[in-house]
């Protein structure tokens, strides 16, 4: 494989992807001969794992020294570090060499002795690397290594791999730097549309198959994508109405906000925070610097309904319909050969992150930035389920809306958020009282499953509870009950469900008004081994079962009945 790199250990997974797209799915694609179209990775330098031992030797850090301290204070303690000898002057050069802004990742070694991705565990961060003073760049681009390097000892790091049975000292971390995709827009810089796409849909909506895959787009850089509501569809199927009950809901769960990278100097800067260089805009902003017509759609307030672009006035909302619908950019066609030639080359299914700048006035020419591949968990194979077995003696939780594969009758430990005390103007402290049980959990070496309200890892505490993965690491099953005035499409946030999948977590999704009740009663029965204001948790004297048929996406979990 091709690569520039600063070091001879191991590059990791994210680099190994990338090199994986550049040199062995590029060269596959069929373009249109005719189109103004660009695909390409745009290019890398991979700091190897070699260099972090160095690191962490040179400067007596030692993980075990680090266990227990926050993030914020390992992070100090790496950037007051010294740098390898002679990794200073490779960065001056990397900072002369890929002019304009950055992105820094990490390129886990032990993602790719797993062959799993664990993305979401670890930051990426973007920087500026603009201006005359290579000094100052080259500092930036270092404390932006530093920080990816610290993220291995992070709290959510280190819960990940005690809970994937790995040792604190397991993990080795390169680095890739990447030249990010975008165009300057006054003092901001972003890309037109930033794209997920998945060959594999584990939640297709009605109408289309998983085997369909899916795809996720935002205005702006990616991160939108796990955070916020975000554009959705399927490839086959790219014009298709979205599955919104309303008007209404289509207004209220549609991206109203994105995400840039904030060009100017004049600002105090945090150099470990992960979005020390990060600005949220208004799509008003996205408008005046000419790149929202080709992404939007008009709301027609007297008709209740979209027109496609900027047809008369009324607010703008994110459907990409004349993206999706366009003749001259081949925009969909261009992201299912993607994926189709991944998927050959890896024999798996893939997830691949593409950020796209358009020419703000005709869309074209257009370029398309290949930033990562990662495969995921292969199909499910059924596992029959009628239903009848959902509503058998000893059903705790029945679903028909279910993700993964199979059973499981180990897990003796149920953590879930009483009914009459949640409350989500309290989110963060059942956040906080959930990282307390899981964080004992994982002091025991135990597995558990896990029962909320709303969205597990939402950002927006109206739509359930705010965790990260990390505070909810020990969970094997996972079970979210709808909230009623909340989209019914629960946490699908990239990392959350690419957790679920390389963990094979087993997910079920029960609506509060569905045919199936989640029987609290006997659960508020068991002895308590812990409980708080908001959460408890029961531990069994004989475990549940716990069986998802994947083909037909029904599961249950039944205690045992005498």
């Amino acid at each position: 494989m091709n690569l520039q790199v600063i070091g001879s250990g191991s590059v990791g997974f994210t680099a190994t992807g990338l090199g994986t797209l550049r040199d062995r799915v590029l060269g596959q694609l069929s373009l249109p001969a005719d189109a103004e179209v660009t695909v390409e990775v745009p290019a890398f330098v991979v700091i190897a794992a070699d260099l972090f031992g160095e690191f962490l030797q040179r400067n007596h850090l030692d993980p075990d020294d680090l266990d227990g301290l926050s993030d914020r204070q390992i992070a100090r303690k790496f950037q007051s570090a010294e740098l390898p000898h002679g990794l200073k002057e490779h960065l001056r050069a990397v900072v002369e060499n890929l002019d304009g802004p950055l992105t820094i990742r990490p390129s886990s070694v032990l993602e790719e002795t797993l062959e799993r991705s664990i993305g979401g565990v670890y930051p990426a961060k973007l920087i500026p690397n603009q201006g005359p003073n290579l000094d100052r760049r080259r500092r930036r681009l270092a404390d932006a290594v530093k920080l990816i390097w610290a993220s291995t000892y992070f709290s959510d790091a280190v819960n990940w791999r005690r809970g994937a049975g790995e040792a604190l000292a397991a993990e080795q971390m390169a680095v890739v730097i990447q030249r990010a995709v975008g165009s300057v827009n006054g003092r901001h810089f972003y890309p037109t549309v930033s794209v997920v796409a998945r060959s594999y849909n584990h939640y297709p909506t009605p109408g289309n198959e998983p085997g369909e895959g899916g795809v996720a787009l935002a205005l702006g850089f990616g991160k939108a994508i796990g955070e916020d509501h975000v554009w959705s569809y399927c490839p086959e199927r790219p014009t298709a109405p979205p599955p919104f009950k309303s008007m209404g809901e289509q207004l209220k769960y549609t991206q109203t906000s994105f995400w840039a990278l904030d060009l100017s100097e004049g600002d105090v800067r945090d150099p470990i925070g992960v979005d020390e260089y990060m600005v949220r805009l208004g799509l008003a902003d996205a408008e005046r610097d000419g790149n929202l017509e080709l992404v939007a759609s008009t709301y027609d307030v007297q008709g209740d309904r979209l027109r496609s672009g900027f047809d008369g006035a009324g607010p703008r909302v994110l459907t990409f319909a004349p993206l999706l619908r366009s003749r001259v950019i081949p925009f969909t066609s261009i992201i299912k050969d993607v994926m189709d030639q991944a998927r050959a080359v890896t024999g798996r299914e893939v997830e691949i992150e593409i950020a796209v700048n358009l020419d703000p006035a005709t869309g074209v020419p257009v370029r398309f930035g290949l930033l990562q591949l990662k495969t995921m968990a292969g199909r499910p194979q059924s596992e029959a389920l009628g239903e009848d077995d959902l509503v058998a003696d000893g059903v705790v939780v029945a679903s028909e809306n279910c993700l993964g594969n199979g059973m499981r009758a180990d897990l003796e430990d149920i953590v879930y958020l009483k009914p009459a005390a949640f409350d989500r103007n309290h989110a963060r402290v059942i956040a906080a009282e959930l990282d307390a049980v899981n964080r004992g959990l994982l002091d025991d070496g135990r597995s558990a499953v896990f029962i909320g309200f709303g969205r597990w890892g939402t950002t927006d505490d109206r739509y359930g509870v705010p965790v990260r993965w990390g505070q909810i690491s020990s969970a094997q099953v996972i079970v979210e009950i709808t909230l009623a005035d909340a989209p019914m499409n629960l946490s699908q946030g990239i990392h959350f469900f690419h957790h679920l999948l390389s963990q094979k977590v087993l997910y079920f999704s029960v609506e509060h008004d569905g045919p199936y009740d989640v029987d609290f009663e006997w659960m508020d029965g068991q002895e308590a081994v812990w409980e708080g204001r908001y959460v408890r948790h029961v531990s069994l004297e004989e475990p549940v079962v716990v069986n998802v048929d994947g083909g037909r996406r029904r599961g249950l979990i039944r205690r045992s009945v005498d």
